[in-house]
């Protein structure tokens, strides 16, 4: 299965955080899958890491640099993955908006390249793709 990882998930793998779970993790070192990281989550962390060095101590460089050591694949945004922002819609019935681009686009590429989004983010699942696997 190729799987492409939620920002907060890349961070979590890369820091042994207690809040990925033992399941999460075998999906993640399962050699069957093919683990990929998106340009998108650099950059997401790049600008966290800007904004507020103290909460969010993780530079774009630092999250590269594990992810290729670590030998997962990085995905370039693409205008294909762009385009298909028309086609996501978001549930009314969901408890709150969700407003974060960057979630919007990395579900889109995974869409577009026929990936499974891991993420832990549980308003994603109101957008209602066969692509998002919350975990």
């Amino acid at each position: 299965m190729k799987i492409i990882l939620d920002t907060h998930i890349l961070v979590w793998f890369h820091t042994a955080d207690k809040r990925l779970d033992a399941n999460t993790l075998n999906l993640l070192t399962d050699n069957h899958n093919t683990i990929y990281y998106s340009s998108l989550s650099i950059w997401e962390s790049e600008i966290k890491h800007h904004l507020h060095p103290d909460k969010f101590p993780f530079s774009g460089r630092w999250l590269n640099d594990l992810c290729r050591t670590s030998g997962m694949i990085l995905l370039s945004l693409m205008p294909e993955h762009v385009f298909l922002l028309d086609t996501l819609h978001y549930s009314e019935s969901a408890p709150s908006q969700h407003k974060d681009p960057f979630d919007k686009m990395l579900i889109c590429q995974a869409k577009a390249e026929n990936m499974k989004f891991c993420t832990h983010d549980n308003l994603l699942p109101f957008y209602g793709e066969d692509c998002i696997m919350y975990v």
